[in-house]
């Protein structure tokens, strides 16, 4: 395992946009153990990179959750509001390298790219629709007022890495956003900026954002940063399959509260639903990746109480 200064560090990374429901909890036990059980420690750092629907009441309450379930970290979280400007100076050192460049499409310029009869890239990758832009093609679009996000140009460069949970995992890299086109930073560029600047030596996450991960180990690269270990975890869905969601029933620690269940009997299920034993204290003397469930978990029927 790959350690800061000899000491495992792992993170959890939360938006603060809603309460965590169990399949973040799930995650975050995850997170816990894989980095204490190592004699390590775990960071909760607060991606608030939406602001429309970030608070600090909500970011409170998410840190409450994650004490209740027995999880101990740092109480100085970071934050990704306060560092804007340091994301801005990465964007400009890429952009003087040759590395970036503008984009004026809109989300639905690039849905309909992608979803063209010829399209290119049949996985929804950025097409590349403004990558080779005139200046004077630049020039029209920013007379007409459309904002540009930045985009980093790549060679669409092919990159595999052994995750602890899912093994080899390989994908490619596309154009991906640096800085949106309201000139937030994107989440592919300050994840990876945080990771590296923060020590995070163990990236625990949702399997859904194993297809972004060449995205980063390509921009680690680029920024002569080191890659952590990474480690995503298969999903926790409803009876239908799908995504976990308010309308699946009981999903956070208060929802099943009200149901009569307890912290500590939510505690135990996630961690018997990862292979583990039910107990943190037991899980944590025991706790070796390769007792992780590696397929999406479907939380017990009578937790979904609530209609559609």
């Amino acid at each position: 395992m790959v350690k800061a200064n000899g000491v495992t560090r792992g993170r959890f990374a939360p938006s603060p946009t809603g309460t965590l429901h169990v399949g973040n909890l799930r995650t975050a036990l995850v997170a816990w153990l894989g980095a204490v059980s190592a004699g390590g420690e775990m960071l909760v750092r607060v991606e608030d990179l939406d602001r429309a629907n970030s608070s600090v009441e909500k970011e409170l309450r998410q840190l409450a959750d994650l004490e209740r379930i027995g999880l101990t970290f740092p109480r100085s979280v970071w934050r990704q509001s306060e560092r804007f400007a340091i994301y801005d100076s990465i964007v400009d050192d890429l952009s003087s390298r040759g590395l970036t460049y503008r984009c004026f499409c809109s989300r639905k310029e690039i849905r309909d790219a992608v979803n063209a009869p010829h399209g290119r890239n049949p996985d929804g990758i950025y097409p590349g629709t403004c990558r080779d832009l005139s200046d004077r093609e630049i020039a029209d679009r920013m007379a007409k007022g459309r904002p540009a996000a930045i985009r980093l140009r790549t060679e669409a460069e092919t990159y595999s890495f052994d995750d602890l949970v899912l093994g080899e995992v390989e994908g490619s890299v596309d154009d991906f956003a640096l800085r949106r086109n309201d000139g937030v930073p994107a989440y592919n560029l300050a994840v990876v900026v945080d990771d590296a600047q923060q020590g995070i030596t163990q990236v625990v996450r949702g399997d859904d954002l194993a297809s972004s991960t060449p995205r980063h180990l390509h921009l680690q690269q680029l920024l002569g940063v080191t890659t952590p270990r990474y480690a995503h975890v298969p999903l926790v869905v409803g009876d239908d399959g799908e995504r976990l969601a308010k309308r699946h029933g009981a999903v956070t620690l208060d929802d099943l509260a009200a149901e009569g269940i307890s912290v500590e009997e939510v505690v135990s299920v996630l961690l018997e639903s990862l292979g583990l034993p039910g107990s943190l204290d037991d899980a944590r003397s025991v706790f070796r990746w390769s007792a992780i469930t590696t397929g999406a978990w479907t939380i017990p029927r009578r937790w979904q109480t609530r209609q559609p």
